[in-house]
């Protein structure tokens, strides 16, 4: 079941919601060995939290610690009650891996439904899902949202690009689930077909697994003629589902009857006020395999003030700006590479690929920018090419406060991507 009226359910009684499956997760969480330990080193007493408020008095939970609790350190529940596990690709460490009772795939699978019905979706669409399946959450959590919503469901998962085209052609798909780089190259190779993207059945994608900007979901929508959901989620919270973008697409609704979130200030863990940009941190309301209390998503955003127009009640975060931990500091300068791919993106002669190197010469950092420009650009005057790379340079310094070296690329030369794309490479820590 949806529950639609929780989407619409007043503050009050969402609050109240809140707290006592706030109070039904803190009794799970004394049943698992890590929060245990933890409570005991920190003298929690789950008792001593009687109001919503109260859970500011919990300790953070971070990504290290799911890490120094593997492989089962945070299941509250009997390993006889598990039905299913799924894990992170463990690039910087161990795997950080997270497990699910029957109740938490079902009420997983509700609130993907809702998401897709929040856009418009019905049993009537047809779902390519061109996300990975197997230990990735993205593949599977959508595929069984869109199956609990009644949609015709194709799991094409990742790659074999050709398959994907006949698929949406024989099939006649009306919505797809796509990371945002596969979406730009996959345009450009039915565009290669003879096939203009906007001729297809496709009418929404939804994009997420990696961070993109609002240009490059501008350049989407331009390029296939459709309409281009934001989503987020982490393994961590479940998966994908987090929050979702409605028809109105002015920020994500959270879903609140399943997360409690704050925004806090990343150096101090001060929560701040709705509106203020931090981190967010989400405190799972309804798992039982493995409770999640205050746990630090890194990713920098804001609740944006005031009621969406769709009538739903559950607060809206802002596009995911970036991550705390992701935050490239370039001679002594922040960077985020979302600044630069706004750059990027907002400039027509530039293609759907670009790569940001990091290099150290002569103990300066140095920023070099990789552009694929569109083809059409190497058949003019090479004047237009020297003048677009002066602007592309002057744009990115005035931004990043940064002067970076910018290569120019005809199509093609560098790695296309069928997954999450690999945006930046560091080569200062080799």
């Amino acid at each position: 079941m949806l529950h639609r009226e929780l989407e619409t359910v007043s503050k009050k009684d969402l609050e109240k919601l809140q707290f006592e499956r706030l109070k039904k997760s803190l009794a799970a969480a004394t049943k698992a060995p890590y929060y245990q330990k933890l409570f005991k080193e920190h003298n929690i007493h789950v008792d001593s939290i009687r109001t919503l408020e109260h859970i500011k008095d919990l300790p953070f939970v971070t990504k290290n610690d799911l890490r120094l609790s593997y492989p089962d350190g945070m299941v509250a529940v009997p390993k006889s009650d598990i039905v299913r596990m799924h894990a992170s690709s463990g690039t910087t460490g161990k795997s950080t891996v997270i497990f699910y009772t029957m109740n938490d795939i079902n009420a997983w699978a509700d609130l993907l439904a809702r998401c897709m019905a929040a856009t418009g979706a019905t049993r009537e669409d047809v779902f390519q899902n061109m996300m990975g399946y197997g230990l990735f959450t993205g593949g599977l959590g959508l595929h069984y949202g869109a199956e609990r919503l009644g949609c015709l469901v194709i799991p094409s998962a990742s790659g074999n690009t050709l398959r994907q085209i006949q698929l949406m052609q024989d099939f006649r798909t009306t919505i797809i689930h796509i990371t945002p780089s596969y979406a730009l190259h996959l345009a450009e190779e039915i565009a290669a077909q003879g096939i203009n993207p906007r001729d297809l059945s496709v009418k929404k994608a939804y994009l997420g697994a990696e961070p993109y900007s609002e240009a490059t979901r501008n350049k989407i929508e331009a390029q296939w003629g459709m309409h281009a959901y934001n989503s987020y989620g982490l393994s961590e919270l479940n998966g994908p589902g987090v929050a979702f973008e409605c028809v109105h697409r002015c920020g994500m609704h959270l879903w609140e009857d399943y997360y409690y979130m704050e925004i806090i200030n990343p150096d101090t863990g001060e929560v701040l006020p709705d509106g203020e940009e931090g981190e967010l941190v989400l405190t799972h309301l309804n798992r039982e395999a493995m409770p999640m209390l205050r746990y630090r998503t890194r990713d920098l955003t804001r609740i944006i003030p005031g009621q969406c127009a769709c009538g739903r009640t559950h607060r809206r975060i802002d596009r995911i700006k970036g991550r705390t931990d992701d935050m490239l500091i370039v001679g002594g300068v922040n960077v985020f590479p979302s600044q630069i791919e706004t750059v990027l993106m907002n400039i027509p002669e530039v293609g759907n690929n670009y790569q940001i190197v990091l290099d150290r010469e002569g103990g300066l950092d140095r920023i070099h920018v990789k552009v694929e420009l569109y083809s059409k650009m190497f058949s003019g005057d090479i004047k237009n090419i020297d003048n677009l790379k002066k602007m592309i340079v002057e744009r990115l310094r005035a931004l990043i406060v940064v002067n970076p070296r910018v290569e120019l690329l005809e199509p093609g030369s560098l790695p296309p991507s069928t997954g999450k794309a690999v945006r930046v490479i560091d080569n200062r820590k080799l």
